[in-house]
This record gives structure tokens, sequence and C-alpha cells, in this order.
């Protein structure tokens, strides 16, 4: 039971962190444009699930693993919302956009991985 209260510990801060950074790239640029704001919450979280995974060790670190990584990670991060906005790019003919968004959330989010574990072990 324990295990699954944190998960959801970690899930909250983390949607809210979400909610956060993509209602305010939504504010900025007017609701119109580009999803920087899924962009962002999915290379941010790449790059702390790499740093977190690379500076811990799977079995003394299990219960913050589960807290940071599977709570406030998998909900900080979005793959659901990067989907629908590529598909609505690919149904409004938007082609050029929904390719730069798909190449920018696959590359940067590995990217991100990459870098968070350099970042740990420096």
């Amino acid at each position: 039971m324990n295990s699954y209260l944190l998960v959801a510990a970690g899930a909250v801060l983390g949607a809210c962190a979400r909610f956060f950074f993509t209602h305010l790239s939504s504010e900025l640029s007017h609701h119109h444009g580009f999803p920087y704001g899924t962009l962002f919450v999915n290379v941010l979280g790449s790059l702390l699930a790499g740093f977190f995974l690379a500076s811990t060790q799977p079995e003394a670190d299990s219960r913050s693993r589960l807290l940071v990584i599977v709570g406030f990670c998998g909900a900080f991060t979005t793959f659901s919302t990067f989907a629908f906005e590529s598909m609505d790019y690919f149904q409004a003919g938007a082609y050029g956009r929904m390719a730069l968004n798909v190449a920018l959330n696959n590359v940067l989010c590995l990217a991100g991985i990459l870098g968070g574990g350099w970042m740990a072990r420096q």
C-alpha cells in the first residue's frame, strides 16, 4: 500500500506541474501555434528521469524511484497529449508542423534521458 501512496503523491505533484507549464505556454502563445508546453514537459521529464535513474541505485532507492519516476515523471510527461496534438496537425493538413512535433519530442526526449544520466555522473 505504501508504494501506491508514493506513486499517488508523485502523480499529484507531476500533474499539477504539467498543468502549470502547459497552461502558461498556452497563455503566452495566446492559445495559438506550436505546443511548446507539451514539448517542454516531455523533455524536462525525460531529463529528470535520466538524471534520477543514473544517480540512484534500483534496490536502495526503490521508494524514491516510485515517487519521482513512476509518480511525478509519469504524470508530468504526457505522451497522450503529444499524440493528440500531432494527429490534430495531421487532420488539419499541417504535415510540416506534425513532423516537427514528432521529431522534436522524440529526439529531445531521448537527448533528455542521455543528458540527465550524464549530469548525474558528473
